[in-house]
């Protein structure tokens, strides 16, 4: 492989100007679009050694056929433009969004001559102010129904309207109270504009006024003994209540945030948007994110931004933005939205307090939403044929490998090892058939690893597999009682193993299966950081593309891997720990569990001084001589 690349710029051509950078391939199309605050120094690591890029990054440089670039006055400027040619080129190498498009808005045709309130999941109603999404389409409807008690405005069709208008008979929804527009006959146009005005304001946050509004004309008709009136008003300040017991109240009731809480992993990210107005959440966006290139987490929440708010109307943009790491550009960001908005916008991170758990609530949404991604890739019937498919063929594999067997090895600073195994048959888990191993001696993960498979592989040629079943299953049979053996799980030989690690853990696996005559087996690794895809003998991986269904689901065998051996060697550490401490004499559970909250660990415990260890209640000198002295001879 060349070292350097037929189109890499001469020196002093690329300037030190702020700008955006396009990179294409021979044909002419846009491959990627960036921006730089320096074009020189940041194109410079497009074209380092191409050993050292990032695999992907390599595979972009690499398509590419050239690379302009255009400079601007400002980095704000380079902002915008990098904004509108992702917009209008879709680079296959930027990252690809897929909104969440299951969940139920809540929309206000403003456009419309008397705008009306409706239950949909389309986004692009011209003109359309929208709130949301909601989990469930009852919520919007029970949402609407409480609304329109206190702002009656217009819910019926658009043909409803016109027939209505054109008659000048009230459309059906009216006539039973369902619907306030001006088809109902009883408000005009004008009217009704300043009452849609009123609801499209109470449900971005103005609930306050509303409240203390209705309560005073509540009051000053009870005081005025007109009672009929103050009931009218009494029901409306309920209705209030209760879409306001539908959002808790969060942050400071003045408060209007956005909070984007992010989890990612090397191919794909999600992204969990709570939009706050009031104080209040009032919708939830869901957005997965699929990545070509390697991108920081400060890169990463740029892309959010930019595409959260590039299309958005003025009003859709909130004074203060949370995100869990700040861009390098967040000054540049908050100056580009400040133009948009007329007013202030600021971008933080919260550090601490509500907005600091809400944060956490956010990212924890994001966290289970990747895992619901990943998780769905697998579970589909057609997805897991095609990951088995794709795997064969990029594998080499004579037929598609139906049970698959992942070995991760798991330690704490080299001590306690431990490995798992997991199984998949047909591309999904058999928990069932999941093992553990410990491993007591070992000199490095390939030695653990050469280890665990001589003992996992020795289960497929034991004699006695051979031998007359044993009687463990009873069934009739002609009249007869026949008995059958069921084969032990680990007997059954799969068509592919998958270690967690690069060439040197792969070729310690292939070591393993020739030690133990199975070269039959497929075999393959999965290396993190990269999600590079090695086989024993050669000297570079195989790179999957990132939509592939086979890396989701060698990505999801080995990340279950390593969970399980996890789990496993935790369970171990616990186990470990309890039991140094019960064999010190007078030393009960109660008092394990108090030194353990108090010191932390068995190695803290064990640097401690007897005094030290003697300050602690229920501890006195004597029992804390004996804890130190059986923690030193150990």
């Amino acid at each position: 492989m060349a070292e350097q690349l037929p189109y890499k710029p001469k020196q002093g051509e690329i300037p030190t100007d702020p700008g955006v950078y396009r990179f294409r391939d021979p044909a002419g199309r846009i491959l990627y679009v960036g921006k730089a605050k320096n074009l020189r120094a940041r194109l410079s690591n497009y074209f380092a050694p191409l050993r050292t890029l990032h695999e992907r990054t390599r595979r972009m440089v690499t398509t590419a056929a050239s690379v302009e670039w255009t400079v601007v006055a400002s980095d704000v400027e380079a902002l915008q433009l990098e904004y509108m040619w992702i917009q209008e080129f879709s680079p296959p190498f930027n990252v690809r969004y897929k909104d969440d498009k299951s969940y139920p808005f809540m929309a206000i045709t403003l456009a419309d001559e008397a705008p009306r309130v409706i239950v949909t999941r389309n986004h692009r109603i011209p003109g359309a102010k929208y709130f949301g999404p909601y989990p469930k389409v009852w919520a919007v409807h029970d949402t609407i129904d409480l609304m329109i008690k206190v702002f009656p405005i217009r819910t019926c069709s658009d043909a409803s309207y016109k027939k209505a208008m054109a008659t000048g008979r009230p459309c059906f929804p009216g006539q039973i109270g369902r619907c306030g527009g001006p088809c109902s006959m009883k408000v005009g146009i004008e009217e009704h504009r300043a009452i849609v005005n009123d609801f499209v304001a109470f449900m971005s946050g103005g609930d306050e006024r509303f409240t203390k509004e209705l309560t005073r004309r509540m009051r000053e008709a009870s005081a005025a003994m007109d009672y009929e009136a103050a009931a009218g008003y009494r029901d409306k300040l309920q209705a209030i209540d209760a879409v306001l017991n539908r959002s808790a109240l969060v942050l400071a009731s003045d408060m209007d945030a956005d909070l984007f809480g992010i989890a990612e992993d090397e191919l794909a990210a999600t992204v969990q948007h709570f939009v706050v107005r009031g104080g209040r959440v009032r919708g939830v966006r869901a957005i997965t994110i699929e990545k070509e290139l390697d991108i920081s987490g400060g890169e990463l929440v740029d892309q959010v931004i930019q595409r959260a708010y590039g299309g958005a109307s003025d009003a859709d943009i909130p004074r203060q933005i949370l995100v869990p790491v700040l861009p390098d550009d967040a000054t540049e960001l908050e100056a580009w939205l400040r133009e948009r908005r007329g007013k202030l916008v600021s971008i933080k991170v919260a550090q601490r307090g509500r907005k600091a758990e809400l944060m956490k609530t956010a990212a924890l949404n994001a966290q289970q939403a990747l895992m619901l991604h990943k998780t769905r890739r697998t579970s589909d019937y057609v997805a897991r044929t095609q990951a088995l498919t794709d795997l064969q063929e990029a594998l080499g594999l004579a037929e598609a490998p139906l049970r698959i067997e992942g070995y991760d090895v798991s330690h704490l600073s080299g001590t306690n090892v431990v490995a798992s195994m997991v199984v998949f048959e047909d591309g999904l888990p058999r928990k069932d058939q999941y093992r553990t191993f410990g491993v007591p001696e070992t000199t490095d993960d390939t030695d653990s690893i050469h280890q665990v498979l001589m003992r996992r592989l020795a289960y497929l040629d034991r004699p006695e597999e051979n031998e007359p079943p044993e009687p463990t299953e009873a069934a009739l049979q002609d009249g007869e009682v026949v008995t059958t053996r069921r084969r032990p799980r680990f007997a059954y030989p799969p068509q592919l193993l998958v270690v967690d690690g690069g060439k040197p853990q792969v070729e310690a696996a292939a070591r393993a299966l020739a030690d133990a005559g199975h070269e039959e087996i497929a075999l393959c690794g999965i290396a993190k950081r990269l999600e590079e895809v090695w086989l024993p003998g050669e000297d570079f991986p195989v790179i999957l593309p990132r939509t592939s269904e086979a890396l989701y689901l060698l990505q999801r065998l080995r990340d279950e891997a390593h969970r399980f051996a996890i789990i496993h060697q935790r369970k171990r550490r616990k186990r470990d720990i309890s039991t140094v401490l019960a064999e010190v004499p007078g030393l009960g559970d109660a008092r394990i569990r108090a030194l353990l909250r108090h010191f932390g660990s068995v190695t803290a415990l064990r640097s401690a001084t007897e005094d030290e260890i003697a300050q602690l209640p229920g501890i006195g000198p004597k029992l804390a001589a004996s804890v130190h002295g059986h923690l030193a001879a150990r």
